[in-house]
């Protein structure tokens, strides 16, 4: 924060504990690391990929389209595999492998999930701030809970991931902060489609009291639909396709609802569960899992311990973080120490 506040671009932090420019423009922030590069002395080449890398002669030989550079050291910074239409197709893998350096098999993160449930996809542009988002297996018995997940009393069998957050509807399927961070166990999973996702929609009120409140709208207001209620804590679209999706007409009265359907709709709010098909996967994530096996680098400054004065920051290593701001954190931090420890050598 006082890097970037430096370079002219103050900063603010948000409820959720994130951290932006004030101004809300990425290209602030562009800027600021723009003008301090030019500060530095060092040269930006645009238009010249780097080809191949490899030692020569004591140290390193890259190989553009137009030209040849040798060096003594060299920091590479080149990405993971995510969002490849900005250039990060994950050329440097081959390049680290080559060198000796062991590669954790790149897999997408952060990205949107994809389901065959039409009822879902027709709610797309439906948005909602806090939403329980599990991933679990389809049947089967209990598994063991992902990294960072905690097994509690009352947790679905085969529960993988658990995260809480905001959703979005999308035609493919699902999207949003909560949706991006349990993607990676789905991509991590050997069968994609054995699993599926189970939604509860108002977290903050438990199965019984809403079953408690159904049953007294029914009894002080019999005359209205249920879809009324429902509407009242969740977007009409949602409400009514959960109704439907719980076999209960969106425009029953209240009075009309046996204890069986109001049962079914507290379960649809709950715990719905929607099928995957898989996430729309590299060309939409937003973080690669897997990449140079951290214990071949030195984590207090980026070497490598395989090849001396060649060091790696950022996607490049098999580092990644919850949605949040972690993975740009991880990327600042070691390319800090990458590049201080890289101009000693």
């Amino acid at each position: 924060m006082q890097l970037v506040e430096a370079e002219g671009v103050p900063t603010k932090i948000e409820p959720t504990g994130k951290i932006f420019p004030a101004s809300d423009k990425a290209a602030d922030v562009l800027a600021a690391f723009l003008r301090r590069l030019e500060r530095s002395g060092a040269s930006l080449a645009l238009g010249e990929p780097v080809l191949d890398l490899y030692s020569a002669d004591g140290g390193f030989q890259l190989d553009m389209p137009s030209r040849t550079i040798t060096t003594g050291t060299v920091v590479v910074t080149t990405g993971g595999q995510s969002y490849p239409g900005c250039g990060t197709t994950g050329d440097g893998y081959g390049w680290l492998q080559r060198l000796g350096h062991t590669i954790v098999p790149p897999r997408p993160a952060l990205t949107p999930i994809t389901t065959h449930a039409d009822w879902a996809k027709s709610l797309r542009g439906v948005t909602l701030e806090d939403v329980v988002v599990r991933v679990v297996e389809d049947g089967g018995g209990q598994a063991s809970p992902g990294p960072g997940v905690s097994k509690r009393r009352g947790s679905p069998r085969g529960l993988l991931a658990e995260r809480r957050g905001g959703l979005l509807f999308a035609h493919f399927g699902l999207t949003g902060p909560a949706v991006l961070d349990v993607s990676r166990f789905i991509t991590l999973h050997p069968r994609p489609r054995s699993l599926q996702l189970v939604c509860d929609f108002l977290p903050k009120t438990t199965s019984q009291s809403l079953a408690d409140e159904l049953q007294r709208f029914a009894a002080a207001q019999g005359k209205k639909q249920i879809a009324v209620l429902l509407a009242d804590r969740l977007p009409r679209r949602l409400a009514d396709a959960l109704a439907q999706q719980a076999g209960v007409s969106a425009g029953r009265r209240a009075a009309e609802l046996s204890r069986e359907e109001r049962t079914a709709l507290v379960q649809a709010v709950k715990e719905m569960r929607i099928p995957v098909t898989g996430t729309l996967g590299f060309e939409k994530a937003e973080v690669t899992v897997g990449g140079v096996a951290l214990d071949e680098v030195d984590s207090r400054c980026m070497q490598s311990k395989l090849v001396p004065r060649l060091f790696m920051a950022g996607e490049i290593l098999d580092l990644d973080g919850p949605i949040g701001g972690y993975n740009f954190q991880a990327a600042f931090s070691t390319g800090w120490l990458a590049g201080e420890a890289g101009a000693a050598t």
